[in-house]
């Protein structure tokens, strides 16, 4: 039953995406609608529930296992495997600066004010172990809205890749925080100082981070070498199977070794984007690109339906003065983050970030569904504090998705009235659907097919690469990416047109196909 109704729950969900998109509800972003939706679900759930018609608390309950297990890899692989690579390493330096120092900023802002608040007996008490995991948890940001708006505005896209780079690898830099608190609050610390305590939390940490980060690109270059010299690519479903086992593999090796699979995975598709997939033929290149995004589509609004059912589903303990110190925390420690560190890297950048960009990323780092299933996560010791912790995310997050996401698009009306007039000039909406964006493009860099001349005469000769995008052209992509032959080429053109042939042949022979039909297709 618990099956059915998962899969139920995402039906109606895909059915809600549609209708945004064919009514061209462009200003509402899908994760706001689909966590309303769940609410509503929630409610009308209730409603049964207390007129006995039905019982059905065991399958509207979220576990956290399900979440780390199944539905988490396949959206932080799919984000590291889309990633355009060009402009994220060329500006590693910064997102690195962005992810990692300015999650630790906001994770002991926010740890260290709930700690000194709660020793103030101003909100509810947490000891430092337990503060510092709940301010992990929730410095996991998920600006969708943010990059669908910058996408739409047309702003730089080193600016969006520094955005859309911290994000990816905030999310996983956010999880071995948390798992890292949670490490301490295992072992006995008692008798250890707080400067030793710190000290062991950082090469906990420099572990897990390098550790993971280290096997994700080993295991991610090993499929690239596997598949250049064992030649599959011309049987698509050995390839397609090869390429979803590796996907899967740093995690399970990485979780068994007690490291972080997710940032193992996460480096993991990164590296298999920018080497492997270039390996692959053309039907796959295409069936892999699209297959992760529709999985990873489903994983994330599974996720957002199922916090909105957790307002009801959820055994709760709300304190007033808790939340609304946390939400000032979290505000708080996002600014801290964001404006200095912008400040900073504007000295050593020669696109610098506009103090109005500045105000948007901060405005719009919203929390999505890592922080809500990390806080189920937490084994927090006595229940009632666990209770606290997850109802203080839930209502966290529900107000940055709702309220936040939901202000982004008048922010932007606001504070952007030039660029909105030569919108309406040009009658171009902003668009915060990821879901059509993904769905109406194929990534150039994606579908890239390369002779050993056309690969020379288009890196290895350019004037302007330098540094590691330099040595990755001259060196490392030649030996880990097969340059194909005019055979290899002509082949996987043959390929694709016997494909787009056969659906033709498909579509003039159904019920509705005639010639006109056709035309009209073409």
């Amino acid at each position: 039953m618990t099956i059915f109704f998962s899969l139920l729950v995402l039906a109606i969900c895909i059915i809600l995406v549609h209708l945004l998109i064919k009514y061209r509800l462009h200003f509402l972003p899908e994760s706001v609608a689909v966590v309303s939706l769940g609410i509503l679900m929630g409610a009308f759930i209730k409603i049964i529930e207390a007129q006995k018609l039905a019982n059905w608390k065991e399958e509207e309950m979220f576990r956290p296992n399900m979440f780390f297990l199944l539905l988490l890899p396949p959206i932080i692989f799919e984000s590291g495997y889309s990633l355009h690579k060009g402009n994220f390493f060329q500006n590693i330096g910064s997102i690195t600066l962005f992810s990692v120092f300015g999650t630790a900023i906001s994770a002991f802002i926010v740890g260290g004010g709930i700690y000194f608040l709660g020793q103030a007996d101003v909100i509810y008490k947490l000891n430092m172990t337990d503060s510092f995991a709940f301010g992990s948890l929730i410095s996991a940001v998920d600006p969708v809205a943010t990059i669908a708006i910058f996408n739409a505005l047309n702003v730089d896209p080193v600016l969006n890749m520094l955005v859309f780079g911290e994000s990816i690898l905030n999310d996983a830099v956010s999880i071995v925080l948390t798992n890292t608190a949670e490490g301490l609050t295992r072992e006995n610390m008692s008798d250890v100082s707080g400067w030793q305590t710190f000290l062991q939390a950082l090469g906990y940490f420099l572990k897990m981070f390098f550790g993971s980060a280290a096997l994700g690109t080993l295991t991610g270059l090993i499929s690239a070498l596997v598949l250049k010299h064992i030649d599959l690519r011309k049987t698509p479903s050995l390839e397609f199977g090869m390429m979803i086992i590796f996907a899967y593999l740093p995690y399970g090796l990485a979780e068994g070794i007690s490291l972080s699979g997710i940032m193992a995975i996460l480096f993991s598709g990164i590296v298999m984007s920018h080497y492997t997939h270039h390996n692959l033929s053309p039907v796959t290149q295409i069936l892999m690109q699209q297959t992760l995004r529709t999985v990873a589509f489903m994983c994330e609004t599974c996720v957002f339906a199922f916090l909105g059912l957790s307002i009801f589903s959820f055994p709760h303990k709300f304190e007033m003065s808790f939340v609304i110190w946390c939400i000032v925390l979290v505000l708080f420690g996002r600014a801290v983050n964001i404006f200095p560190l912008s400040y900073l890297l504007n000295f050593f950048r020669d696109h610098k970030i506009t103090p109005k960009m500045m105000f948007i990323m901060w405005f719009s780092g919203l929390r999505g569904a890592i922080p809500y299933a990390l806080s189920l996560h937490l084994g927090l010791e006595p229940i009632e504090k666990r209770q606290l912790i997850g109802t203080t995310t839930i209502i966290i997050v529900l107000f940055t998705i709702l309220l936040l996401g939901g202000g982004t698009m008048p922010l932007i009306r606001l504070i952007d009235i030039e660029d909105s007039k030569a919108r309406r000039k040009n009658k171009k909406d902003i668009n915060l659907s990821k879901t059509e964006k993904m769905g109406n493009t194929i990534e150039s860099e994606h579908l890239s097919e390369l002779t050993e001349e056309e690969y020379e005469a288009q890196y290895i000769k350019r004037q302007d690469l330098k540094g590691f995008m330099w040595f990755d052209a001259k060196y490392l992509n030649p030996f880990f990416t097969r340059r194909l032959t005019q055979e290899d080429l002509h082949h996987g053109r043959i390929q694709m047109k016997t494909l787009t042939n056969k659906w033709y042949e498909e579509v003039r022979q159904g019920p509705s196909g005639s010639e006109d039909d056709e035309q009209e297709l073409l």
